[in-house]
């Protein structure tokens, strides 16, 4: 048999593994949750009035703003923010997963800045594990020593996706400006290793390629890398960019891998139409680093702040009348709410 074939074999074995994984988070209460939040996101999308149920069922958590790289389509790489740049205090994180542990599923500690900055970062994996919740992060992988590789391993972590944008040290760093690629490559390899060697079937890691045309034409390389690597998953992800309306030069050429598409004026667009109803906020919210709720991962600037703890409980914000207020909008006109407006939802 080819080594294609047991490559696939791997990959399906790693995928039922992370779904019992997941299923072993799955409590009655949880369950219950979410019934009550899907049923009254239908209920709402379907009357065009916002009623809601249940609490969140996935959290994102910004460990910090602070990143060593400089990509250039990220608020966290220009050094852009209008918010101020700091670390989660451990005392405000473990406020909130006590307000939310019981009905939570998913805790994504990741939204601006590099994770591994933090340090206490997986300690805050650690207690998010210990109340049984399916923890995610995302890493550039520059931090991935010996001693982080073991740690990551050890400290419970479900899922981490692993950036890598480029196959040579010149593509890589057309986007991942200031990174080095081979540092990537090696904490990777440290990962995989402390993994194989604790006999541990997480993180499930993720090898993610953000498709941007400077790299595109490596897209058969990083399918082979995935395999020699020996990773659980492969991700071809497209990019969200800012101002693409008149075109841009990292949309790839291979518009499978792109968000948008020609309108044939001269002008681009999102492939898929924005409509008046989105999950996320029904299911999910991101609270960054220093207490402010936001809607969703897209409010990279904080600029729909529906309320801020500990000067309110999650409770009093996820059912109060600025995320009411909100979701009646989305729901209304979505095409005005700024953030929805580059959004593939």
């Amino acid at each position: 048999m080819s080594l294609h074939f047991f490559y696939r074999l791997r990959l399906v074995r790693a995928f039922i593994h992370n779904g019992l994984n997941l299923l072993s988070k799955l409590t009655l209460r949880r369950l219950w949750n979410a019934l009550l939040v899907y049923g009254s996101y239908y209920l709402s999308a379907w009357t065009g009035r916002a009623m809601h149920r249940g609490m969140p069922l996935s959290l994102s958590v910004e460990p910090t703003t602070a990143c060593n790289l400089r990509c250039p389509e990220c608020p966290s790489g220009l050094r852009s923010f209008t918010r101020p740049t700091g670390h989660i205090a451990l005392e405000l994180y473990e406020h909130v997963l006590e307000q939310l542990a019981p009905d939570l599923i998913f805790l994504t500690l990741y939204f601006q800045g590099e994770p591994y900055i933090h340090p206490r970062f997986l300690e805050m994996v650690r207690l998010a594990a210990n109340k049984g919740l399916y923890t995610i992060s995302s890493t550039n992988a520059h931090f991935l020593t010996e001693e982080n590789a073991r740690a990551t391993v050890e400290s419970g972590l479900d899922r981490l996706i692993v950036s890598l944008d480029g196959l040579s040290q010149e593509t890589y760093e057309s986007y991942r400006r200031e990174g080095n690629l081979e540092e990537v490559l090696s904490g990777l390899r440290r990962l995989l290793k402390w993994k194989k060697r604790l006999k541990s079937r997480k993180p499930h890691v993720v090898l993610q390629f953000l498709v941007v045309r400077p790299n595109e034409h490596e897209i058969p390389a990083v399918r082979k890398l995935a395999r020699e690597l020996g990773v659980d998953e492969l991700q071809l992800k497209t990019a969200q960019i800012y101002e693409y309306e008149n075109g841009h030069p990292l949309i790839p050429t291979d518009l499978r891998y792109s968000r948008y598409k020609p309108a044939g004026n001269g002008r681009w667009v999102l492939k898929k139409p924005i409509k008046n109803r989105c999950l996320r906020m029904w299911q999910g919210a991101v609270l960054t680093w220093d207490g402010r709720v936001l809607p969703c991962c897209f409010d990279k600037d904080a600029r729909h702040q529906l309320g801020q703890i500990p000067l309110r409980s999650f409770r009093e914000i996820w059912k109060g009348e600025n995320y009411d207020a909100f979701r009646q909008k989305l729901l209304r006109a979505r095409e005005e709410i700024g953030i929805c407006k580059n959004c593939t939802e």
